[in-house]
């Protein structure tokens, strides 16, 4: 965990930037399952997951979007909305606190391929995504949200903790 020591010795801890895409077309969504990283597995390696990554220094979150799905799909995203903002402290199989924007993303494209950090992309019927327990961190509960949302279309951005 990055910490950060202040004049008065106090320790604070930095949070991570992140975004994330629930990447649809044709009613389906698309996934990645999750790969390597400088040749090491990535935390939560062989899991399905949302497209999606750390926001860099020089980046606002909306290049971050559009890089992170360049580089993990070849895509290009056509449109998109913030759809939740989340802000867990006590997110799964994390030692950190991740500020994670989770956008809608429309796109007319079809993947080419993935990179090392993603090793297989595949599009799924929202009715046959994988189960949860093969779903990185709490990505499967971000879907569980988008599907309410697609039933009974509630404000965007939900803000903080999925109840779902």
């Amino acid at each position: 965990m990055i910490t950060c020591t202040f004049e008065d010795g106090g320790i604070g801890r930095k949070r991570h930037v992140t975004i994330n895409a629930i990447l649809v077309k044709d009613n389906k969504v698309l996934l990645g399952k999750r790969g390597t990283y400088n040749g090491n597995p990535m935390l939560e390696y062989g899991k399905w997951g949302l497209i999606g990554g750390f926001v860099e220094r020089d980046e606002n979150l909306e290049e971050a979007l559009k890089r992170e799905i360049k580089e993990e799909t070849g895509c290009d995203a056509t449109s998109f909305t913030l759809f939740h903002i989340k802000d867990n402290p006590d997110r799964p199989h994390e030692d950190r606190q991740n500020i994670e924007f989770v956008f809608i993303v429309q796109t007319s494209d079809d993947f080419t391929e993935g990179n090392e950090e993603v090793r297989k992309l595949e599009w799924f019927a929202f009715d046959q995504v994988p189960p949860k327990e093969e779903m990185a961190f709490d990505h499967g509960d971000d879907l569980v949200l988008y599907k309410k949302y697609l039933s009974s279309k509630f404000p965007l951005p939900f803000v903080g903790k999925n109840s779902s």
